[in-house]
């Protein structure tokens, strides 16, 4: 399961890909729109402009944009930036890795090697799944 700040920066992404004028969208906008609450938000914008997602801007006519394409953001970024390992068990990720403390030989663990196939196709699906697809899917979903 993600997190609530990952869910929370998706649904905040979507807001800023939704909108049509493209300009920027103040931080209240977005809460209301996405059902995010301020308080996490503010923190999760600034995560997500940090890792150079968005692009934040302050003043009277600020607000947060979307620094790239919709169609170049994909969900893998965004869940491995609030949730880190995108693997279920520690000891099939690549970034942060760990040796499973019951695991008596990781090389002949079948659990492990199922859990490595599960992983490889979720990161293919989540890296093939972009900001853009989730709007499509939505449209797709009205109709």
């Amino acid at each position: 399961m993600i997190s609530k700040r990952a869910k929370y920066a998706l649904n905040a992404l979507r807001e800023l890909a939704r909108d049509e004028k493209g300009g920027p969208l103040s931080a209240a906008i977005i809460a209301e729109r996405g059902h995010i609450p301020v308080k996490f938000l503010e923190a999760i914008l600034l995560d997500l402009n940090r890792a150079g997602i968005i692009l934040s801007k302050r003043g009277r006519n600020g607000g947060h944009v979307l620094r790239k394409p919709a169609t170049e953001i994909q969900m893998a970024e965004v869940l491995r930036l609030f949730d880190g390992a995108i693997g279920l068990v520690p000891c099939v990720t690549y970034n942060y890795y760990e040796r499973c403390e019951e695991c008596v030989d990781e090389e002949t663990c079948g659990i492990r090697d199922v859990f490595v196939g599960i992983r490889a196709a979720t990161v293919k699906l989540l890296q093939s799944a972009t900001l853009a697809d989730v709007l499509k899917r939505e449209r797709k979903l009205r109709n």
